[in-house]
């Protein structure tokens, strides 16, 4: 069963994540009729095409999947992750040297 605090926290994110959506649809709607008609004479978009274009871009580029970083990173060892850490460290505070933070 979902927390209250999560329960809370979706509610909050909700009508930023419908904002973005909707953004991001208007952008690309805006975008494609007008630069496509005038340029390759296509046809105007409505806002849900935009959106259909979004997630079919999100499909083929991207895809569902968790980033490759994530994973990789599940699949490391402690001590892989500690030396990776170090490494990082390093090349953070050059060659003077710092504090680990």
């Amino acid at each position: 069963m979902m927390s209250r605090r999560r329960a809370r926290k979706l509610l909050m994110l909700l009508p930023i994540g419908i904002l973005a959506i909707t953004i991001f649809g208007l952008g690309v709607m805006s975008l494609w009729n007008w630069l496509i008609p005038a340029l390759f004479g296509g046809k105007l978009i409505t806002f849900w095409q935009a959106l259909g274009m979004l997630v079919l871009s999100r499909i083929l580029v991207g895809g569902f999947s968790r980033p490759r970083v994530v994973h990789k990173w599940e699949q490391l060892t402690p001590e892989e992750r500690e030396k990776f850490r170090t490494a990082m460290e390093r090349r953070r505070c050059g060659e003077a040297g710092c504090a680990p933070a």
